[in-house]
């Protein structure tokens, strides 16, 4: 496991801190605050993407009767995690969370209070090994029968587009049909000059790198499922909710697909 590095800035700590969060340091704020000054409505787009996986799993979970996920990239506990929203559809649902980052490993136990119906683990594997994800999530997860994959905010830490549509892949040759892909991004679709600012602030002091993609670039990331409505978009923008005004358009994109 890595050694938890209080003077380099996380991507997991700036969206806690985003967020509202404590569970971040120092120089996560000041690295978080530089970001801000090229991009000043990040916020809006870190509350929007936990929205969208709180929406995307309720639909899931509830009209479409999945009852295991397996969250990659699982970030620091927040409220409403994959687990709370899927297990009140249905307490029985089973949940396994991936994540790499030794704060997010401390904080484990607040995404392992399942309901006695059903179970909570955690796997402590980085994103650029399905295979150790796949055989940690075994230990909970029944693969023979189908599960949402959701990855969040990871694949952007995949620099090569080809090889996050292998992991993609690798993922979803595992599990069967009737299975789910659930896929959040930074995208350059809008306000893209100042996000690939941004992000080259981010790559130049020294936290893991991370990429922005494009709509076609994340296009091939759900080659191999079939989209629901309304298909790749600003994450604000999949099937807000009844009666809400029309959400602005965020960073993030997102999309949900399920496997034939």
């Amino acid at each position: 496991m890595a050694r938890l590095r209080t003077d380099v800035s996380h991507s997991a700590r700036i969206w806690n801190y985003w967020l509202g969060g404590k569970d971040h340091y120092p120089v996560d704020e000041e690295v978080g605050d530089q970001i801000l000054g090229f991009v000043p409505a990040l916020p809006r787009s870190a509350v929007a993407d936990r929205a969208f996986l709180a929406r995307a799993v309720r639909h899931l979970a509830g009209t479409e009767g999945i009852r295991q996920f397996l969250d990659i990239g699982t970030g620091l506990p927040t409220a409403d995690n994959t687990h709370e929203v899927a297990q009140r559809v249905d307490p029985s649902c089973r949940i396994v969370y991936v994540d790499n980052d030794p704060l997010v490993l401390t904080h484990a136990h607040a995404l392992l209070t399942s309901t006695p119906e059903g179970a909570t683990d955690y796997i402590d594997a980085d994103v650029h090994d399905p295979e150790a994800i796949l055989r940690g999530a075994a230990q909970t997860l029944d693969l023979d029968r189908p599960v949402a994959l959701t990855l969040l905010g990871i694949l952007n830490f995949v620099m090569d587009t080809d090889e996050a549509v292998s992991i993609l892949h690798r993922l979803l040759d595992a599990v069967p049909s009737g299975s789910f892909l659930v896929v959040s991004h930074p995208t350059t679709e809008v306000d893209g000059e100042a996000m690939t600012q941004a992000v080259e602030y981010w790559n130049g002091q020294g936290s893991a790198p991370m990429t922005l993609r494009s709509r076609t670039d994340l296009a091939r990331f759900f080659d191999r499922v079939e989209l629901l409505e309304p298909g790749l978009v600003s994450c604000s923008r999949w099937r807000p909710e009844p009666g809400e005004p029309e959400p602005a358009e965020v960073t993030h994109f997102g999309a949900v697909g399920r496997k034939p």
